[in-house]
């Protein structure tokens, strides 16, 4: 065991948020916390870090266990670049670089007992120099900051003038390139795209160390966590398993105690009847045993009665009128924003009651189509027309369809005037906002509290089209899955961006994959784009499948003679990637066989007594971890090309 939390207790003011919270993690146990939002999650991180202090309980680290962590938000006011920032993690390697190189200078002049010490230390620092993996640091270093969405011209950019995300991006490749015995993550993917939150899902699972993660992508817990700790009321609940198996197991257990608690209400309705009754009486005895009976039930424990997660936020979506069959058609659209060309030539149409997700890695021109098709934006070239009938609901993620100094209640009643006072409050209500909080400023709410607001304009606008833009942001678990069931017995047509994968395997019946300024057309979820934008064949401009279930959808002849080509010019541009790679492989191995000859060769008597003999060798190692160090950085960009 690394670390365990016992009995935490804490309490702003007289609100509790931790009533005896505990829980373990084990030697390279992956963890995730979950919970609604404001239950504790972020404070239970901080209390393990000392960053705050419990009322009552307490945390224990193994000895000489190393911990990291990562809040939500990142101060960095670092006048290094990017590179070197994340390149101070790694002084002490750095440092015995330059210890050994300037030994090995020392040695050329040295002799007798001077030369025997160095030796020693020498052989010593190499020895430490490589447990720290120090011939491939520089190559981590770039590997972790590409893998999290930098680009390599970007790497000279000051730290202090990065935004928000990009300073959480950053600290969090520091966090990984420190690695440290057990890792604390809060929120580490709402910064990333797609692309970089598989490349993080794959390095924690790899991870040598503990990692314990507080996140609402249940896709992303259930590729990396093998047990979840719930935080309810207060309280924690260790479940073994992913999430999904954690829903499932939840689930049976409130079934199980909802039974129970029934079970001991009517068995206490039926003591207080006994006992009113033997009052009745009004004879000693039976008097004696109605007070005996009270005694009894006044020791009986009681159940708390289950939460009912579906009653938490009441969501019904509704078309007010039946749109036609073809909703949208949008043909040739265009958009750049100065030399920079997001979109060129995108067409695809939408159908009704299909849920259509749009993914892609940040910056492709998602929200720009959303925006297109709600006019909020002008595209440059192509055509955007609408069915009949259709009239459209949009989720804006930056909520700027909402007026920061108006209160819940206006922002309800001014979009909807004809609404009574009555049915406004129960709206509000119904989205967890109750007596004075109808009266908070727009400005004053949280992301969350934002987007439930957002959520029940939509509802009232009774759309047959809804476009949401990032609709789970900011939405805890228990929100994002009323969310789905909303949409998935919603009649109308969704069309969505969104980076949940969890959300859109559970209601996209099409994903349209935004790739080299074009949209990519599958015909399933999440999980179906997956598996089949692995294969070769039907794969165009850099591997993104255009594949249909549907002969409606599939392309022309012509544009399948022209994906042939492209297929081919692909083959033949992998097979001299592997040709490379091949040849790059071949000459590491024969390197690093030939330093591990060099390294026997230096212990021995002849060769480290022989000044002339130990310098030939030594310049001839130093030459060869050169050679090391790029063919390993050709590997790394011939692999990032495949």
């Amino acid at each position: 065991m690394i670390l365990a939390c016992d009995n935490i207790k804490k309490s702003f003011g007289t609100d509790v948020i931790l009533d005896g919270a505990g829980f373990h993690v084990n030697e390279n146990e992956k963890v995730a916390i979950v919970g609604d939002n404001g239950c504790g999650k972020s404070t239970l991180l901080k209390i393990i870090m000392r960053e705050m202090s419990a009322d009552e309980g307490n945390v224990v680290l193994a000895k000489n266990a190393t911990i990291g962590y990562l809040a939500q938000h990142q101060e960095i006011d670092s006048t290094n670049t990017i590179y070197d920032e994340v390149l101070e993690v790694k002084k002490d390697v750095i440092d015995l670089y330059h210890q050994i190189r300037t030994l090995e200078l020392e040695m050329k002049t040295a002799s007798g007992q001077d030369l025997d010490r160095m030796l020693s230390l020498y052989t010593r620092l190499n020895s430490e120099f490589e447990m720290k993996n120090g011939y491939a640091y520089k190559s981590e270093v770039t590997g972790v900051l590409k893998g999290l969405g930098f680009r390599e011209e970007e790497f000279d950019t000051k730290a202090a003038t990065l935004s928000g995300g990009q300073k959480t991006r950053l600290a969090l490749g520091k966090l990984l390139i420190m690695n440290p015995d057990i890792i604390l993550l809060d929120e580490p993917i709402n910064h990333l795209d797609m692309a970089s939150i598989t490349w993080l899902e794959t390095y924690l699972l790899n991870y040598k160390g503990a990692v314990v993660i507080v996140a609402h992508d249940r896709y992303f817990l259930d590729r990396i966590v093998q047990k979840v700790v719930e935080i309810e009321n207060g309280k924690t609940r260790e479940y073994v398993g992913n999430y999904t198996e954690f829903a499932k197991k939840k689930e049976l257990l409130r079934n199980a105690r909802m039974k129970q608690y029934y079970k001991q209400q009517q068995e206490v309705k039926h003591q207080q009847e006994v006992i009113q009754k033997l009052k009745s009486f009004n004879r000693e005895k039976s008097i004696k045993r109605a007070e005996s009976r009270e005694k009894m039930l006044s020791k009986v424990e009681l159940i708390d009665k289950p939460v009912d997660v579906q009653n938490e936020m009441s969501l019904r979506l509704e078309p007010g009128i039946v749109s036609g069959k073809d909703v949208l058609e949008v043909n040739g659209l265009s958009k750049a924003f100065g030399s920079n060309h997001l979109l060129e030539g995108v067409d695809f149409d939408l159908k009704r009651g299909e849920r259509v997700a749009i993914i892609g890695n940040n910056g492709t021109g998602k929200t720009t189509i959303l925006k297109m098709i709600n006019e909020l934006l002008p595209a440059d070239a192509g055509t955007i027309t609408l069915g009949t009938n259709v009239h459209i609901g949009y989720y804006d993620q930056e909520q700027q369809t909402m007026d920061p100094e108006k209160t819940l209640f206006e922002e309800i009643s001014d979009t909807y005037p004809d609404m009574d006072n009555t049915r406004i409050r129960n709206v509000l209500a119904a989205f967890l906002f109750t007596g004075d909080d109808v009266y908070k400023q727009i400005k004053s709410l949280s992301g969350g509290e934002k987007g439930r607001i957002s959520l029940a304009k939509l509802m009232l606008s009774e759309a047959n089209l809804l476009i949401l833009d990032e609709p789970t942001n900011h939405l805890d678990i228990t929100s994002k899955e009323i969310l789905e069931d909303a949409l998935n017995h919603y009649t109308g047509t969704v069309l969505y961006v969104s980076h949940d994968r969890y959300f859109i395997n559970r209601t996209a019946t099409r994903v349209l994959n935004l790739n080299h300024k074009k949209l990519y057309n599958y015909i399933g979820n999440y999980d179906y784009y997956l598996e089949k934008k692995e294969f070769v064949e039907g794969s165009v401009d850099g591997g993104e499948a255009v594949l249909s279930r549907d002969a409606d959808r599939t392309t022309n002849d012509s544009a399948g003679k022209k994906d042939w080509k492209q297929q081919k010019e692909e083959a033949a541009r992998l097979r001299k990637i592997q040709n490379d790679l091949s040849k790059c492989e071949k000459r590491i191995e024969e390197i690093e066989t030939r330093l591990g000859e060099i390294d026997q060769l230096l212990l021995e008597e002849e060769v480290y007594t022989n000044v002339p003999k130990l310098m030939e060798m030594n310049k001839e190692k130093t030459a060869l971890e050169e050679e090391l160090e790029q063919c390993m950085e050709e590997w790394e960009s011939l692999s990032e090309l495949t």
